[in-house]
């Protein structure tokens, strides 16, 4: 998304709802995804101003939350929103949080990794989710036809991937994966730990 990562927290909601014209139903869509699954304890990859936190914490409100984000202006605004949650200055490429988790979510952060990392965080998500447990996945895609481009991306900061491939890179985790929404170039994965 154009200029994401010269942003201001104060104005971050405005601009990604103004660049990615089905926002508020990939919000609603991660939600839902996270919500009809029982969970205590729970990650976010990516939590900005707390936005997609806020909503899947009213699915679970009595969950533990842990959520990470390279930016700590960022966190500051989910710091306000959901004070209880434990958010954390980390990159994605980092060390997830320790322990296990019944809930791993992401929204709009997974496709600033290339290839490769991607790979590599879905592996670390898997190990890190306890046996049934499950990583729901909303992000920006290359769909299969171009005419379905319709968010705005920055070469060297957006790093989009089909969504055949990151169900493949889900599967090879070892992870029960498959597609549950997708609105032209988004789209939201479902992956389930076996139980």
């Amino acid at each position: 998304m154009a200029g994401q990562f010269h942003f201001d927290p104060s104005t971050y909601d405005e601009l990604v709802q103004r660049e990615v014209p089905a926002y508020h139903r990939l919000q609603a869509a991660v939600a839902a995804a996270a919500g009809d699954f029982d969970a205590t304890r729970v990650l976010e990859l990516g939590t900005g101003t707390g936005e997609t936190l806020r909503r899947v914490v009213a699915q679970h409100p009595d969950a533990m939350f842990v959520g990470i984000d390279e930016s700590d202006n960022m966190l500051s605004y989910a710091r306000e929103a959901v004070p209880a949650a434990d958010l954390r200055v980390a990159r994605l490429q980092d060390r997830l949080p320790a322990g296990e988790f019944d809930l791993v979510f992401s929204a709009l952060a997974v496709h600033h990794l290339d290839a490769l990392e991607k790979a590599d965080l879905f592996r670390r998500i898997a190990s890190q989710l306890r046996p049934g447990g499950r990583f729901v996945l909303g992000d920006l895609i290359v769909p299969d036809d171009p005419a379905d481009v319709v968010t705005e991306i920055e070469d060297d900061y957006d790093k989009p991937s089909s969504a055949t491939d990151q169900l493949r890179w889900l599967t090879d985790a070892g992870l029960g994966a498959s597609l549950t929404w997708r609105e032209k170039d988004l789209a939201v994965l479902v992956a389930d730990q076996p139980a």
